[in-house]
């Protein structure tokens, strides 16, 4: 009879393990690796899915480059970079499932984590409108302006024509600060006191103006900036 010690559990690769574990046992490697499905000749496809990990910097950098820049690395070419995309995609409409009209926005936490997932891999500044009803539940989120790198210009008619035609009773705003830093400008102190004025003049309450990063976000009524009604 043998001495030999077996392994409760011989080694398997991450299809074997998500089926035995579930995917929040598995690391971000393993997760691309699945999505890649097959390396090439010469290398692994955890070892491909790590490779490409530390060439962008983790799962943001990798969702913020380009369809044709993913592509281009040895041994991914374009079928392997539409289904990382897809991968980004499919986590992007799942988040903005769960904010679909009639769903209540509690802080600007809510907001945050819907235009975190609609702003990744944006290279420009973009501002959205959240229109609630008088209970605080979402009626619509749409973008109103499209601006450079580093600025948003937002007027407050963008903002507040569309919250006027559908009876809006009050408007979260947020932007995205494709830096990664969601610190506020200047700028962006000067925008959410403009359209703080012109709601009180129109009669719907801005309630708050958020700013997203990367990981973070900035929320001016969290931050007591100024009091909102």
């Amino acid at each position: 009879m043998s001495d030999a010690v077996v392994p409760l559990l011989a080694p398997c690769g991450p299809r074997e393990r998500i089926r035995q574990f579930g995917e929040c046992r598995l690391s971000d490697a393993e997760c691309l690796a699945l999505v890649l499905r097959t390396g090439t000749r010469d290398v692994p496809v955890e070892a491909l899915a790590l490779r490409l990990l530390r060439r962008f910097g983790g799962l943001p950098g990798l969702h913020h480059a380009g369809l044709a820049e993913v592509a281009g690395e040895p041994g991914v070419g374009p079928v392997r970079a539409a289904s990382i995309a897809a991968a980004f995609g499919l986590s992007r409409r799942l988040a903005e499932a769960a904010y679909r009209p009639g769903c209540p926005v509690r802080c600007g936490g809510d907001l945050a984590r819907l235009v975190r997932e609609s702003a990744r891999g944006l290279r420009r500044e973009t501002f959205f409108a959240a229109l609630l009803d008088a209970r605080h539940r979402l009626m619509q989120l749409s973008v109103v302006s499209i601006g450079s790198v580093d600025a948003a210009t937002v007027h407050p008619r963008e903002v507040f024509s569309p919250a006027i035609r559908e009876a809006a009773a009050a408007v979260v705003v947020a932007h995205n600060h494709p830096s990664g830093d969601p610190s506020p400008s200047a700028e962006d102190r000067l925008v959410t006191r403009r359209l703080e004025e012109v709601g009180k003049l129109v009669g719907i309450v801005l309630l708050d103006h958020i700013v997203v990063g990367h990981e973070r976000y900035y929320s001016f009524a969290e931050e007591s900036f100024y009091p909102f009604s």
